[in-house]
């Protein structure tokens, strides 16, 4: 639990998105973009959005929720935050590193409402050649949630909701993924296992998680993100 005192700053912190702070950001609210989390996900922190430039080449967007927005350091959350060090994840729930107004409302990427988000954002060709990036803040609004089954379906049967941007992001990421591992980088899949409890947390079953393409779709747009930004970093 959180105490009383972080609990009661977190519910004073101003969630409205002034006008200004649009002007100041890169708007992204028009463009195609969708967050892909497991079935039982609570919070949403990372989207991805792509549209067609006039050139032909993909501009394929990785957002990640804008926390900084909202926590400011020595704040009684950030340091609450510093303290739990990451949200941690158990079999029947999550103990999350900000209190749930942030974790599962402000800072969550939830369809249809305006979110602001730090992004970074590339220029792709047809065989996932990175030709440009930008780093920076930007505002988003999530047309659709898609669980990672959902997702699935529709890179299988090529068929559903966003199919056309599912589809190319699939096609950009399995190419990114083979050009990973032809520069040497270590496969780290593994089986997952999901259990299946009552209502007093009594186990019932375990099933094991399918882990397809769709889950290596956003792998893949995370690692670039992770990759580029750390060059950018170290440059």
């Amino acid at each position: 639990h959180f105490t009383e005192e972080v609990e009661a700053e977190a519910e004073k912190l101003p969630v409205a998105i002034t006008e200004e702070e649009i002007k100041s950001r890169r708007d992204f609210r028009d463009v195609p973009t969708f967050t892909i989390d497991p079935e039982d996900a609570k919070d949403f922190d990372d989207a991805l959005s792509i549209r067609q430039l006039d050139n032909g080449h993909w501009e394929v967007g990785v957002h990640i929720a804008d926390v900084t927005y909202y926590v400011r350091p020595d704040s009684l959350v950030d340091e609450e935050a510093k303290n739990r060090a990451t949200s941690i994840y158990l079999v029947d729930r999550v103990v999350p590193m900000l209190p749930e107004k942030l974790s599962n409302n402000v800072c969550s990427l939830r369809p249809f409402e305006d979110k602001l988000t730090y992004s970074a954002v590339f220029e792709l060709n047809d065989k996932s050649e990175v030709l440009d990036e930008w780093f920076g803040r930007t505002i988003i609004k999530s047309d659709r949630r898609f669980s990672y089954s959902d997702a699935q379906k529709v890179i299988d049967t090529g068929k559903g909701d966003m199919k056309d941007k599912i589809l190319v992001l699939h096609k950009l990421a399995q190419q990114l993924r083979a050009k990973r591992f032809s520069f040497g980088a270590f496969a780290f899949e593994r089986i997952e296992v999901k259990f299946d409890l009552d209502e007093a947390g009594k186990p019932l079953g375990i099933k094991f998680r399918d882990m397809g393409t769709a889950n290596q779709l956003i792998e893949e747009f995370m690692l670039l993100a992770n990759r580029k930004v750390a060059e950018y970093v170290g440059k």
